[in-house]
């Protein structure tokens, strides 16, 4: 089996913090080394230490193995002008791996062009087979469930449940991490998508990432969030997970400062307060969950900012506050354990 030496495919979006969200967590977390990053309006810059190269013929001398597509854009298809990329990345020998809803394996060219040149196409969004509803299987397991949830999407639901977990591990605890997106999936090697989930067996797909967290040797769990129940396009996929996965615990994820959900004008973002009580209230009767933590997304502050949004959350909503990021997962784990 080869090596797996990344190449990030992130042209155009290796810039942006939201839609380049995958290249980010996979640099920051992803177990493989990133050799190179495809971006042709930053060619010859560094993120992080990795070279920015403008093709796939420039990438070639850092000998990659896998291009993982490494941006989300909306809607989840891709641009006219990735198609070529795609079709050198194959040419080039390279695997292909990619999160996007538009899936390479049912494309008949991209496909062809694979078999052809002897590489695998990957599509880390696409539902596995046999999904149904929810068996009960989640109450009947022994682990504990953390869901991270949030006031918005991506805000770091997925980067905090990966530092909990490794807060965790360092500290000789079962714990792992459950992965329900495509940067997740492409991080830990497995999971599933479940906003790629038809709507009725969503609950369904988080059951079974739950029970196969626990058969990894899970006996605590850090459930990757999706959505947020107040965004008026991707509510839904929150609902289902949090009723899916039946989490013992919630850690509640926010931008200090941000009164409004992104993209979304004129649609406010409720008070900390009552979007704790908003998660307490919809738990599934049968396990009612607090939110025990408040985990913060400081980016946007200059260190004495964090602190003091970090005191405001903790002064309105009585819950610990942290950034798990910036300051470590310590306090944040403390709190969650003490609340399980």
């Amino acid at each position: 089996m080869k090596p797996r030496r990344i190449l990030i495919l992130g042209e155009g979006f290796s810039h942006d913090a939201h839609y380049g969200k995958t290249m980010r967590g996979i640099v920051r977390y992803g177990p493989d080394p990133v050799v190179a990053i495809l971006d042709s309006a930053r060619a010859g810059e560094l993120y992080e230490g990795i070279p920015i190269v403008a093709s796939v013929n420039d990438a070639l001398c850092f000998d990659p193995t896998v291009a993982i597509v490494g941006v989300a854009t909306q809607g989840g298809r891709f641009p006219p002008a990735w198609r070529e990329l795609l079709r050198s990345c194959i040419a080039k020998g390279l695997d292909v791996e990619s999160g996007l809803h538009e899936f390479l394996t049912d494309d008949a060219e991209l496909s062809e062009l694979a078999a052809r040149h002897g590489v695998e196409l990957r599509d880390l969004r696409k539902p596995p087979e046999g999904l149904s509803v929810p068996t009960g299987a989640n109450f009947e397991h022994d682990a504990k469930v953390v869901l991270t949830v949030g006031s918005d999407c991506a805000i770091g639901k997925k980067t905090v449940a990966i530092e909990l977990d490794l807060e965790a591990r360092r500290r000789g605890l079962e714990s792992v991490f459950v992965p329900t997106g495509q940067t997740g999936i492409a991080i830990a090697g497995w999971g599933i998508a479940v906003d790629a989930v038809v709507a009725d067996f969503l609950a369904g797909a988080a059951e079974r990432l739950v029970v196969e967290g626990v058969e990894r040797g899970g006996k605590l769990l850090f459930v990757e969030g999706q959505g947020s129940l107040v965004h008026p396009l991707y509510s839904g996929v929150t609902l289902g997970l949090v009723h899916g996965s039946a989490p013992h615990l919630y850690v509640f994820c926010h931008v200090p400062g941000t009164t409004e959900i992104d993209g979304s004008p004129g649609h406010p973002i409720p008070s900390l307060t009552a979007l704790v009580e908003l998660h307490e209230r919809i738990s599934l009767p049968r396990r009612p969950a607090a939110v025990g933590a408040i985990a913060l997304n400081t980016s946007r502050l200059d260190e004495p900012g964090a602190h003091e949004a970090i005191a405001a959350a903790e002064e309105e909503t009585g819950l610990p506050a942290d950034d798990p990021v910036r300051f470590g997962g310590a306090k944040l784990l403390d709190a969650v354990l003490a609340g399980l």
